[in-house]
């Protein structure tokens, strides 16, 4: 796996004005053997596919920004899945509706377990969500200061600030939105930075044990007895069989169909 280094700055691009030349420092593969080192001191740098000497961009370094920005951002995501899993295992949820029709997600959460769950989501439901987060990516990619695989900070999520001078909103940052990183020390901030590479590790391989032992009872024995609720579709697919007015969804689930009994 490959390391963390980022931190968030806002964007503030100045119109007309030429920015002065800034010198495009990239990490290589001896920046990521450093800092495994101290993510990790018994493991240190381990890289079994070769992927820090990939030149999947046409360079090594830009590979190295690409993995390295992907890594944080899905250890991010599997953080919040992680803890997402969690409580809608244990039966909770908002007590009030989640759609304009009266489905609540009380009935959502009736569907049994978390993946289960996910399939009761209404389709349109599920394109606002989709919306949502290609919103998301669009601006993290499209308004940062410098790009991730041209020198830029991976993990780097740009502020809202230029939108939120024109429309009011978004109040909050995604990143650091009540500032809290801002006030900490070079030193703090470094040793959060590793503490949450780390975490984002961790619960990565968390929530896969987590689907895996649902779809398949008994694949992970460090859950055994943990009552994990049992999972009859298709973990990876993010349409199920209430999804069929979707383009070509239904030939999917024909073609998933024997696997997704397994």
């Amino acid at each position: 796996m490959l390391s963390l280094s980022h931190a968030a700055l806002g964007y503030a691009p100045t119109v007309g004005i030429r920015a002065p030349a800034q010198n495009v420092v990239m990490e290589t593969k001896a920046d990521l053997e450093t800092l495994a080192g101290k993510l990790n001191p018994a493991v240190k740098f381990y890289d079994p596919l070769s992927l820090a000497d990939a030149e999947l961009f046409g360079s090594s370094a830009k590979a190295i920004g690409f993995l390295r920005h992907a890594e944080i951002k899905h250890g991010r995501v599997a953080m919040a899945a992680f803890v997402g899993y969690c409580v809608q295992s244990n039966g909770i949820y908002f007590p009030w509706a989640s759609t304009l029709d009266g489905t609540t997600y009380a009935d959502i959460a009736a569907a049994g377990s978390p993946p289960a769950q996910w399939d009761a989501v209404p389709t349109n439901a599920k394109w606002q969500i989709f919306a949502f987060i290609a919103g998301l990516e669009l601006w993290g990619e499209c308004m940062m200061d410098k790009h991730y695989m041209a020198g830029g900070k991976p993990g780097e999520y740009p502020s809202f600030g230029p939108l939120r001078d024109e429309i009011g909103h978004p109040t909050l940052d995604l990143f650091d939105p009540f500032g809290f990183s801002k006030k900490k020390t070079p030193e703090q901030k470094e040793k959060g930075l590793l503490i949450e590479l780390n975490n984002g590790r961790l619960a990565m391989i968390g929530i896969m044990a987590f689907v895996s032992e649902a779809k398949v009872p008994g694949a992970v024995p460090g859950l055994a007895g943990c009552n994990i609720a049992p999972y009859a579709g298709e973990v990876m697919a993010p349409w199920g069989p209430a999804d069929t007015t979707v383009p070509l969804v239904g030939d999917m689930l024909k073609w998933v169909g024997p696997w997704g009994s397994i």
